[in-house]
């Protein structure tokens, strides 16, 4: 992975999201050897008050893998502090079976020098489509 300082977080984040999320969907390699590229042994993802360690994020990729056919990730802010990212994003994808989906993100994670994710904090949220404009 591209160390953190190395670009704008915000450019950092969707990087390595769609990276992440385009070697899973897209690729044949071990999910597991694929994790490794990205986040540290050690990880730790809370979401939505759900903890996530290594062993539970990689059971999490297997469906992901099967189910997800396009993605794309719209990063509205990032801020970073040392190794530590705030940002926010929306994940807007589709699935194999049904419409498409979009998930707003508020996280906080923190991240290796080397550009590996060690531990995340996340709030997700079902995004409501755009009112159209009424003119009024």
């Amino acid at each position: 992975m591209n160390p953190l300082h190395a670009k704008p977080p915000e450019q950092f984040i969707a990087d390595f999201f769609t990276t992440f999320t385009d070697a899973v969907v897209h690729g044949s390699e071990d999910v597991s050897e694929l994790m490794a590229r990205y986040y540290t042994r050690d990880v730790v993802q809370v979401a939505d008050g759900v903890r996530l360690d290594w062993d539970r994020l990689l059971a999490h990729l297997r469906p992901v893998r099967k189910n997800l056919r396009e993605f794309r990730f719209e990063v509205h802010e990032a801020f970073v502090d040392g190794g530590r990212i705030a940002a926010r994003f929306t994940i807007h994808a589709q699935m194999r079976k049904g419409g498409p989906v979009s998930t707003r993100v508020h996280m906080f994670a923190e991240f290796t020098p080397d550009g590996l994710l060690r531990r995340a904090e996340q709030l997700t949220r079902s995004a409501i489509p755009a009112e159209p404009e009424t003119g009024e």
